[in-house]
């Protein structure tokens, strides 16, 4: 099975998304994409927004146009905190498995990407979802009209690296993202997920992370309900390497550093030149960097000395 023949990548609105059905998650509250569909979605399906769909209930609904989907499918799934890698790749499996009870005659799947919008490793969050539609296709869970299913990114340079992940990295026999991401060695950043600091950490942080054999993740406070100060507490706790930047001296960041700390976890600090070091890490060593291709060069370096 060749599911590169099956599944693609495209960039645009999952709003103008045209396909049979749409797979959206319902994380115990709507979020990001999810949200804005439910939101479109409301006008034919009144209290909507409201929705109480506990972790494999679903709903399927008709979007009369509110939406190029023709339908929509909500998965209840976890909160959105405990969503991890093998929740996706569940959540993957378990949607297919629902449509072929219920739309067998579906040619034409649509799908987001979950995990990058509240910290997960990107690459690894793919290859989740990916290796659960693998698991359907080798349980014979899916509709038996299917040919297509199709991730929906709407920024353009996350979908050009989905793209590439789905060429290079698919070849290969057994995905383990899912079954095995929480042993996988992890660096946990700490740094706020304002718009400003998305090219230093995509480009500057990530990318050199992932090229020395990490996986890459950072948790947005603002992003969650629920007990997220766990999660941020047991991923800090396993973590490989804290990175935290402390440009603009963010009061969360530095939380993060003080618990990195009293964890005795191996902790690097860097910041934007012209930035000052706020407390007691004035007398910690710190990376300062000039512009984000510095900022790659020097992290590039000291990941060397990390173990894994």
């Amino acid at each position: 099975m060749d599911l590169l023949q099956i599944v693609s990548v495209e960039q645009g609105d999952v709003l103008d998304s045209v396909c049979d059905v749409l797979v959206l998650k319902h994380a115990q509250g709507f979020y990001g994409a999810d949200g804005v569909v439910a939101s479109r979605l409301s006008v034919v399906e009144p209290g909507l927004s409201g929705l109480s769909l506990p972790p494999d209930k679903y709903k399927l609904l008709l979007t009369e146009g509110t939406v190029s989907a023709e339908r929509v499918l909500f998965l209840g799934v976890v909160q959105l905190y405990r969503f991890d890698y093998g929740q996706i790749r569940s959540f993957a499996r378990y949607a297919l498995k629902i449509l072929q009870k219920e739309q067998p005659h579906v040619a034409t799947i649509a799908m987001t990407m979950h995990g990058i919008g509240y910290g997960l490793d990107e690459q690894e969050a793919f290859l989740a979802q990916l290796a659960g539609i693998q698991d359907a296709y080798q349980a014979g869970t899916v509709p038996a009209s299917l040919k297509k299913i199709v991730f929906v990114e709407r920024n353009k340079g996350r979908a050009t690296r989905l793209k590439e992940i789905l060429r290079e990295q698919f070849a290969a026999p057994a995905i383990t993202a899912g079954a095995a991401s929480e042993q996988k060695p992890h660096v946990f950043v700490a740094m706020p997920f304002s718009p400003e600091f998305e090219d230093v950490y995509r480009f500057g942080i990530q990318g050199p992370i992932n090229d020395a054999g990490f996986l890459c993740e950072r948790v947005d406070m603002a992003h969650f309900t629920g007990d997220i100060l766990e999660r941020i507490k047991t991923r800090i706790e396993t973590a490989s390497l804290i990175v935290a930047d402390l440009t603009g001296a963010n009061a969360n960041v530095y939380l993060e550093v003080g618990y990195a700390w009293g964890k005795s976890r191996p902790t690097l600090l860097v910041m934007r030149e012209g930035g000052e070091l706020m407390f007691d890490v004035k007398s910690h060593r710190c990376l300062f960097y000039k512009n984000i291709s510095e900022l790659c060069e020097k992290l590039a370096k000291d990941l060397k000395t990390i173990p894994h």
